[in-house]
């Protein structure tokens, strides 16, 4: 990083400090920015803001000294909100490029952890398609491996859907994993997004989902089903309102249908009643399930795995 003028802090009127245009965080907290201006407001902004100079010709002829915002963000939205006049400032001799700019501002937000995985995602990409970088540049550059910027970027082939669900929270960085192996099966990956959001399934469920239709489509190649039984196992999982898998043997075979709670399993055994005594699935008495789903599908991965995971997205660490 270049130095700083004469490595002092400069207080910088707020009205004149520009946004970094390259900002690649898109969502800030408001609870939390308003937290930020009440610290703000009792002791003041501890760390100095970083920014560049610029001198800029006014309509009369004149000079007017604007800066440009290159770190420092949240501080700056919490000053405005809290009121403040000025701030303390460190300000860059040189007058950084486009790819600087993009560069600092990913490396600050990284470094507090600040940027959500799909901004993270656009800033990787950004990096790449527009300023050239290659993976093991940018991974250099921010002290992660190639495969995490490679695997980090694979979000964005996600759905827009799937992508706003991660940026929301709806579900965990963990669960694009398994949306991401079935990248080459719309459907079913659309199906299986519908179930972790409607069934709040966690991501070892989630998982277990994908492997399962992984080992499936094998099964379907390596086998000669007949189109007799492969109706019918669409026809009862459309029925049933859930995945069904018929695998045939050389003796009889096995018959395998998904239910996720003790709720999905009273209704499937309502729904097969049903068929079987020629009533309605409503007449069957079924009683209220004792455990609620959570609010929000759950990432119950052990904590290591919890942390960035680098082979995340690999499908080579995703066995079958």
């Amino acid at each position: 990083m270049a130095g700083f003028y004469n490595n002092a802090i400069f207080w910088v009127e707020v009205d004149k400090i520009k946004p970094n245009p390259f900002q690649p965080r898109r969502e800030f907290d408001e609870d939390k920015l308003n937290d930020l201006a009440r610290s703000v407001r009792q002791y003041g902004i501890l760390q100095p803001l970083t920014v560049n100079r610029q001198e800029v010709q006014k309509p009369d002829g004149g000079i007017a000294t604007e800066y440009e915002l290159v770190a420092g963000e949240r501080r700056l939205r919490a000053a405005k909100i809290a009121g403040l006049a000025t701030v303390p400032t460190l300000i860059r001799e040189v007058d950084d490029d486009d790819k600087t700019k993009l560069e600092l501002a990913i490396i600050e937000n990284l470094q507090r952890e600040d940027l959500n995985p799909m901004d993270r995602a656009t800033a990787f990409n950004r990096l790449h398609d527009e300023f050239g970088f290659k993976h093991g540049q940018i991974a250099e550059k921010i002290g992660k491996s190639r495969e995490y910027v490679a695997n980090t970027v694979r979000l964005l082939m996600m759905p827009p859907e799937m992508q706003q669900a991660l940026t929301d929270g709806k579900i965990s960085e963990g669960h694009s994993r398994p949306l991401l192996m079935l990248i080459d099966r719309p459907a079913e990956q659309q199906t299986l997004f519908k179930e972790i959001m409607l069934k709040k399934l966690t991501v070892r469920d989630s998982e277990n989902i994908a492997r399962r239709i992984a080992v499936d489509r094998v099964r379907k190649k390596e086998y000669l089903f007949s189109p007799e039984v492969l109706e019918m196992e669409r026809d009862l999982a459309t029925a049933l309102g859930t995945r069904v898998v018929i695998e045939p043997k050389d003796k009889g075979g096995k018959l395998s249908i998904d239910y996720m709670t003790e709720e999905d399993l009273r209704a499937l055994f309502a729904a097969l009643q049903a068929r079987a005594t020629g009533t309605s699935p409503e007449s069957q008495e079924q009683k209220p399930s004792d455990t609620a789903a959570p609010d929000t599908p759950v990432d119950d991965r052990p904590a290591e795995e919890k942390t960035i995971d680098e082979n995340t997205f690999n499908p080579s660490s995703f066995s079958i």
